[in-house]
């Protein structure tokens, strides 16, 4: 089955489908709406086939669906019929979660997006598992408005740098997982990884988006994303 995977963010909406070797985006930003997002990703896909869609979204899913708007898009997210709008199945999953899976080596390992926000997911035995531990308290707000982009505007690259650090330990030490991987377009603003990481590729979302419908055809996989 040949699969169109798309990667929505704050500022792009990247895709790419089977078959097919060097992904196309398109600027998304504020005002933008599931609807047109579906317009342009079908005019932008208009040559490529595909009997499938794999959708990383940056907000929270729950059984295949986002249940909440996301913060630095448009309205409307929420009871979007996906399905009927591409004309063929759809899975939805959150994006760090998409990306953690393309990401996985084996064992336990914790995924950190360091973007417009945190994202964060586990992988264990190859079951994905996305989290919100971004927005658990820590110091006088969340994780996430510390290490993410406001985070980064706010203090500057080098507290910054320290509190990623200091964010990366504390996790490593609550959930203990065998292996830790950042991924996201802030990674960049690292001069080093924290001890005991290792560096993502957002071209590992696409690797996610295509094992989502990999592991249908096998069974396995991720608990999260029945078909719509």
């Amino acid at each position: 089955m040949k699969v169109l995977v798309i990667d929505v963010g704050g500022t792009h909406v990247k895709i790419l489908a089977t078959g097919q070797q060097q992904p196309m985006k398109f600027l998304s930003g504020p005002k933008m709406t599931p609807r047109q997002m579906v317009s342009q990703v079908r005019k932008a896909a208009s040559g490529w086939t595909y009997g499938a869609v794999a959708i990383g979204y940056p907000g929270p899913v729950l059984r295949g669906r986002p249940i909440a708007d996301p913060y630095n898009l448009g309205r409307g997210w929420v009871g979007f019929d996906f399905h009927k709008a591409f004309g063929v199945p759809v899975k939805v999953v959150n994006d760090a979660a998409m990306q953690a899976l393309g990401s996985y080596r084996g064992g336990k390992m914790l995924f950190l997006g360091l973007g417009t926000g945190l994202g964060t997911a586990m992988v264990v035995d190859g079951v994905v598992e996305p989290m919100e531990l971004g927005h658990l308290p820590y110091k006088k707000g969340t994780y996430e408005e510390y290490v993410g982009v406001k985070g980064l505007e706010k203090h500057g690259k080098r507290k910054w740098r320290r509190d990623v650090a200091d964010v990366v330990a504390r996790l490593l030490a609550a959930l203990e997982p065998d292996d830790v991987v950042l991924g996201g377009g802030n990674t960049k603003e690292l001069k080093e990884l924290p001890p005991h990481c290792r560096l993502g590729d957002n071209s590992n979302a696409f690797l996610g988006g295509f094992q989502l419908w990999q592991k249908e055809r096998t069974g396995k996989g991720s608990r999260q994303t029945p078909p719509q």
